[in-house]
């Protein structure tokens, strides 16, 4: 092909890509995408671009420069905008600070860039502290200082605790923070975009598309869109014309290539899924009839499995992972458990039917008879803790005389866990009694992280560091949630699967 055939080849891809996508900006930026979560697509993606819609972490647009002539010609002259200044979304969230029982000041005296690694970093894998975490996350706080090359509305912190619940596989609420900074912002697009494929609903994620100004898709997100919509001349004719100028991957294009083509449909021919699966790749992989499992993906993935139109089995596993990682409410799990008869043995279904038989002796109003075997079947999966948040407050704070005793114990160490009363609670080892008095720290965020990294080595058994960091959250006046966390060690050996 000769430079000049190929210069209007060029021409005519470039002049059909315009025609279907307008004429703003249509050149994806190129590099890693700026997020802590690797499988965050980045599917959504551009050069940044003038626009009136809030963009958290963007500086207006410099000021004009006075000394050049307002207008040099005649001419009408370009209609300029300037987006309004909305604030720092780092002190956005969904709850406030009093209604959390967090202080509204955690932050102060420390920076975003010294916070978002530890909020990505800090453990939480003992109950009380997933459940604190998450309320940090959530909550509408002081932002912090910004360092002299930060520019003054970060939005780093606030996108780090998004992602923070992104990677505990809680979509709904990291959705729910999302859109407290609106979806105006490429970052916050991006990450809106993705939780609508995870969620199984591409209408809503391009419809999000479609309707948010400022943002500039990528092509294959825009072209999984336009034949969403049913656009699939216009899908076909942008995704020819995309590698064409090489503005997608070659694995995108043929994963796309079998999405719109439906002489692919009986064809034998399997799309390897890539190396860094993003959410866009598995919901076309889904599409064009060769779904992905999601055990060996990241947490977020199963929250696809819990769509109704997945079997019953596949719904049980993904929300037996999303509970034990606190993604769900127990009582989603115990919905989920409820829906059918088990149809087998074993496994998954060992539980389930454990369930069923205690949820008639909940309804019997004896439940301390189903309590012993639904007990050894949660534990042995070391889903003890799961079976605590489900049916604790169904259990009696005072036993009956006659009950059985390993029954009565069991009651006593769920409802102790779940920091419900009872009538005689489990020891609490020494070395969580009397822990050392500990100050105030200085920069109460950066302390109330390093407590919970504390209380976390507590469950590999460094009882001293974990009183501590105990200490700390009483300092802080989190004394519930520290009053939680020291019974949840101490029954830690009842209630951990046996080695």
């Amino acid at each position: 092909m000769s430079d000049t055939t190929h210069r209007i080849c060029r021409a005519v891809a470039i002049s059909a890509l315009i025609g279907v996508f307008g004429a703003g900006p249509v050149f994806a930026q190129q590099g890693r995408p700026l997020s802590a979560s690797d499988w965050l697509s980045g599917s959504v993606r551009g050069p940044a671009r003038e626009s009136s819609a809030w963009r958290p972490g963007q500086r207006p647009p410099p000021a004009r420069d006075r000394s050049r002539p307002v207008a040099e010609t005649g001419a009408v002259g370009a209609v300029q905008v300037t987006r309004l200044d909305g604030g720092n979304p780092d002190s956005a969230g969904t709850i406030t600070a009093r209604k959390a029982g967090l202080p509204n000041d955690l932050w102060r005296g420390s920076t975003a860039a010294t916070l978002s690694p530890m909020i990505q970093q800090t453990p939480a894998r003992l109950p009380a502290m997933n459940a604190l975490l998450r309320r940090v996350l959530l909550t509408q706080l002081t932002p912090p200082e910004t360092g002299p090359d930060q520019p003054r509305q970060s939005g780093q912190l606030f996108l780090a605790r998004a992602d923070r619940l992104l990677d505990m596989g809680a979509l709904d609420q990291a959705q729910a923070l999302l859109m407290t900074a609106g979806p105006g912002d490429a970052q916050v697009f991006r990450r809106l975009f993705d939780i609508a494929l995870l969620q199984g609903d591409e209408a809503r994620a391009c419809r999000i598309m479609n309707t948010t100004p400022g943002v500039a898709p990528s092509f294959s997100a825009r072209i999984f869109c336009l034949a969403q919509t049913g656009d699939w001349a216009a899908a076909a004719i942008s995704l020819r014309g995309a590698e064409a100028l090489d503005l997608i991957q070659p694995q995108q294009a043929l994963l796309l290539t079998h999405f719109l083509d439906d002489g692919f449909v009986d064809a034998a021919e399997t799309v390897p899924p890539s190396d860094r699966l993003t959410p866009l790749e598995f919901r076309i992989h889904e599409a064009i009839g060769q779904p992905l499992p999601t055990v060996p993906l990241p947490l977020a993935f199963a929250q696809s499995d819990l769509r109704l139109n997945n079997g019953w089995k596949a719904r049980l596993e993904a929300a037996e992972r999303l509970a034990r990682a606190g993604a769900i409410s127990p009582q989603r799990l115990r919905d989920i458990y409820a829906e059918q008869k088990p149809a087998a043995s074993g496994g998954v279904w060992e539980r389930a039917g454990a369930m069923r038989t205690m949820e008639a002796a909940i309804a019997a109003g004896d439940p301390l008879t189903a309590l012993p075997r639904a007990f050894d079947q949660f534990r042995a999966a070391d889903m003890a803790d799961v079976l605590a948040g489900m049916i604790a407050g169904d259990l009696p704070q005072t036993p009956a005389p006659d009950a059985n005793a390993d029954a009565a114990q069991i009651s006593g160490w769920l409802r102790q866990w779940q920091g419900l009363p009872v009538d005689q609670p489990e020891d609490i080892p020494q070395e969580l009694q009397a822990p050392p008095t500990q100050p105030t720290p200085e920069r109460k965020g950066e302390g109330l992280l390093s407590a919970m990294a504390d209380i976390d080595a507590g469950i590999d058994g460094d009882l001293p560091r974990a009183a501590r960091g105990l200490a700390t959250l009483r300092a802080l006046g989190l004394t519930e949630d520290a009053g939680l966390a020291t019974s949840q060690l101490a029954l830690r050996p009842h209630m951990a699967a046996a080695p």
